[in-house]
């Protein structure tokens, strides 16, 4: 029933009859019950009442004007809030086939007339019960199909002998299950038939632990399997509720986890998790069969390139492009490097960035590993076509070999790895085996590093200093800042051995900022000292010169240490200006406006253009050493020389020959109007403290 009465305190009875003092008997009688009550003369009144008040029990006469009671009732009866509603019908007519009637247009009960007041009391009050407790029955019962219908479960009752005595099939829950004519049926004439065995198998021994039992089984339609979760427990002494749920998808979702568990997302290869089980496989069989495996250890030349220039959409589809180029490859050779055992396949596997390995097994000598290597560089070295864009690329292939060069997954990783870089440094595009001293300079420069990251903090550099000398006067007028490293385990090791891995780490700029301040800071203190207006010199690496805050390197150490920036001259190489020529022109003005000197080192080495000489605010050009060694055994050496002074002092350009190291060198050069030198001739880079000495014995040439 609806909810139109739900807040009223007592039952309604609804009194239906035209005898006015039955109803007025029937009022009395209920509301000393503790009923309430309304009236109704006629069927019509009955029926437009129940719309208003909603009963909770309607008393109904059966001869009443208007309409009588079987009508009555049946209306009620097909009204949705009438339904369960509890009717009494009072009748003077005792002839059995009125009762039956009454019954027959839905009657809940009746009682005839003349009325036993004290008898329809307690009926009333009992049906009143009655329907109450069916109403919490029915509601019960709502309750409980809404859940079982809201199950996406299939459930059977299922007697001892596998027959499905009732059956609820969720919608849409099997493309292989009817959803009819079910019942009277055989498990295995169900789509369970390939498992019907097993699933009697576990109804017998449910019926006879009387515990319940959980299982998995699958069905099969047209290639595609399905899968099903089952659970039986005891309905009766001889059956069985099965409740199966469809678990397909769950299925497919947990095998594709194990699948992005073990492969690539981006390649569909092997991952590292795997490729290291499939090596551990591999190097047992080798082990049983005295037999080879080959760990090749692959990367991609210059491939940040391609993802700068042409966007990582285009690198991405390189490496899948790469990734199924050396699968074929693979394919390929396994033909040919494979006995009749049934050893572990070989694998390609993506370490991630644009990293692979390539696992061989089984194989008879090392060359067969050398074979592969220069197949899959051929392959590797053919155009990609991807979006239009034709893209070249190589590659630098390390090679391990078990049990030469490792018993363990780790090691021979490892060992590849470093191989891979030898073949990197060897100019790359090629493959290289592992050998015992890569390992020992890997070691070597491992061991350089960790000391480098710790130099700066234990003040282990110091600065050299070497003199630049006017070619005339044949006096120092300034000094180039060199720097050293006193390692405690190394000894003092010179530039060359530690720049480009200070470069390579980045700990070029915390060490060229204290190179910086460190050379002001010296010169300020040689000013000071009286030794007149000394330039000293500090080349600036590329790194240097692109970081954000170079000016404000500068002007602090100019400011800390109090050097006017007249005598500090900055060197910059030729790659490191021509990088990018706009940003390099706004910073060289931006420096040349502190008031600083400008110096390009080691002129000719690089890119030799005149355009950009005249272009940039520069002071000085600085001859590199090499043209300088030879000139006077030389005659190109000579004439370049020659000729790069007399271009330099056309655009009102300061020269400096560096490692001037004969009276010969000095005689050419002076001949040639160089403006200064600086070499072995006169002085060697020295300490502090030896190059104060040749300031106070104002030493010249």
């Amino acid at each position: 029933m609806t909810n139109v009465g739900a807040q009223r305190e007592l039952p309604m009875v609804l009194v239906a009859d035209d005898d006015m003092t039955i109803r007025f008997l029937a009022r009395e009688l209920l509301e000393q019950n503790g009923f309430a009550v309304e009236e109704a003369e006629d069927g019509v009144r009955a029926l437009s009442l129940f719309e208003q008040v909603r009963p909770d029990i309607v008393l109904l006469d059966v001869i009443m004007p208007k309409m009588h009671g079987f009508a009555v009732c049946a209306s009620l009866r097909s009204h949705p809030d009438g339904s369960h509603l509890p009717i009494l019908m009072i009748t003077g007519l005792d002839d059995l086939d009125s009762i039956n009637h009454a019954y027959e247009v839905g009657a809940t009960d009746f009682i005839t007339k003349p009325i036993n007041w004290m008898i329809l009391g307690h009926r009333v009050r009992y049906m009143w019960r009655a329907s109450r407790a069916a109403d919490k029955l029915r509601r019960s019962e709502e309750k409980n199909r809404a859940l079982i219908d809201a199950m996406p479960d299939l459930m059977f009752q299922i007697d001892k002998d596998g027959t499905i005595l009732d059956s609820k099939v969720p919608a849409n829950f099997c493309p292989l299950l009817p959803t009819d004519r079910l019942v009277g049926k055989k498990i295995d004439e169900t789509f369970f038939t390939e498992s019907s065995p097993s699933i009697m198998e576990y109804i017998d021994e449910v019926l006879k632990t009387r515990e319940a039992r959980i299982f998995e089984h699958h069905a099969r339609d047209n290639h595609v399997q399905y899968s099903y979760e089952s659970r039986l427990v005891v309905s009766g002494n001889s059956e069985v509720l099965a409740i199966v749920r469809n678990i397909t998808e769950r299925k497919k979702a947990e095998q594709q986890i194990i699948y992005l568990a073990y492969h690539d997302t981006l390649t569909g290869l092997l991952n590292r998790h795997s490729f290291k089980e499939r090596l551990e496989e591999a190097s047992l069989h080798a082990q049983r069969y005295e037999r080879l495996a080959a760990v090749l250890f692959l990367d991609l030349d210059r491939f940040k390139r391609i993802n700068d220039t042409l966007g990582h959409n285009i690198g991405d589809l390189l490496l899948q492009g790469m990734a199924d180029r050396l699968v074929n490859c693979l394919r390929k050779t396994d033909r040919t490097a494979r006995t009749d055992r049934e050893p572990p396949p070989p694998a390609v596997a993506r370490l991630g960035g644009d990293e692979f390995t390539i696992l061989l097994t089984d194989l008879t000598q090392i060359q067969d590993a050398a074979h592969v290597a220069r197949r899959i560089l051929k392959i590797v070295a053919e155009p990609f076509n991807l979006m239009g864009h034709e893209v070249f690329i190589t590659a630098s292939i390390g090679i391990t070999m078990y049990p030469i060069d490792g018993n363990d997954v780790d090691t021979l990783l490892k060992n590849a790895d470093t191989a891979m870089y030898h073949a990197k440094d060897q100019g790359r595009n090629n493959f290289q085996f592992y050998s015992h001293t890569m390992n020992a300079t890997a070691f070597d420069c491992l061991a350089l590093e960790n000391g480098l990251r710790k130099a700066l903090d234990r003040e282990e550099f110091i600065l050299y200093y070497q003199p630049q000398l006017d070619i005339r006067t044949g006096k120092i007028v300034a000094v180039e800042a060199l720097i050293r490293w006193q390692s405690p385990d190394l000894g003092l090791v010179p530039p060359p051995d530690f720049i480009s891995l200070a470069e390579e780490t980045g700990l070029i700029q915390p060490i060229g900022d204290w190179v910086l301040s460190t050379a002001c800071l010296q010169n300020k203190a040689w000013q000071d000292a009286g030794f007149g207006p000394l330039r000293v010199t500090v080349n600036l690496s590329s790194h240097q010169f692109r970081q954000r805050d170079l000016l404000a390197t500068v002007t602090r150490a100019l400011k800390d240490s109090g050097l006017p920036p007249a005598l500090l001259e900055l060197e910059l190489t030729e790659s490191a200006i021509m990088q990018n020529v706009e940003t390099t022109n706004f910073m060289l003005a931006e420096l040349k406006a502190m008031g600083l000197r400008l110096a390009i080192d080691d002129f000719g080495t690089g890119y030799s253009s005149l355009s950009y000489l005249k272009r940039f605010p520069l002071d000085v050009l600085k001859v590199d050493r090499s043209f300088v060694h030879d000139i006077t055994t030389d005659p190109d050496d000579a004439a370049i020389t020659a000729a790069i002074i007399a271009m330099a002092h056309s655009l009102n350009l300061k020269v400096i020959a560096e490692g001037v190291e004969t009276e010969e060198q000095l005689a050419f050069l002076k001949a040639q109007g160089c403006d200064e030198i600086q070499g072995f001739l006169f002085s060697r880079p020295l300490p502090v403290e030896d190059l104060t000495k040749l300031l106070q014995e104002k030493r010249h040439l």
